[in-house]
C-alpha cells in the first residue's frame, strides 16, 4: 500500500444524492493513477461490486467503516 500521502480522494456522496452514476469518474480517475498513487473512494454504502471490479483490474483494497463518512476504501494497484 502507498504511503497515505499518495491518494486522492474522492468523496461519491454528493453524486450519488444528484441521482448521477459515479462509476464513470471513478473509473477515470483510477486509470489517471501512477503506480506509486492511490484513490480513496467515500461512499455512503460498501460498494462491493467495486470492490470487486478493481480488484479484477490488479487493484488492492482496505475498507473501513466510518459513521461520518460511510465507508472508506483505499484503492492501489497491486505490484506483486
Amino acid at each position: 500500500m502507498p504511503p497515505l500521502s499518495k491518494f486522492k480522494r474522492f468523496d461519491v456522496r454528493p453524486l450519488l444524492k444528484r441521482g448521477e452514476e459515479p462509476l464513470p469518474e471513478i473509473l477515470k480517475r483510477v486509470q489517471a493513477l501512477d503506480s506509486e498513487e492511490g484513490i480513496v473512494v467515500l461512499a455512503p454504502f460498501l460498494p462491493s461490486p467495486l470492490i470487486e471490479l478493481l480488484g479484477s483490474q490488479g487493484f488492492a483494497s482496505k475498507v473501513e467503516h466510518d459513521e461520518g463518512a460511510g465507508w472508506i476504501v483505499y484503492f492501489w494497484r497491486r505490484t506483486d
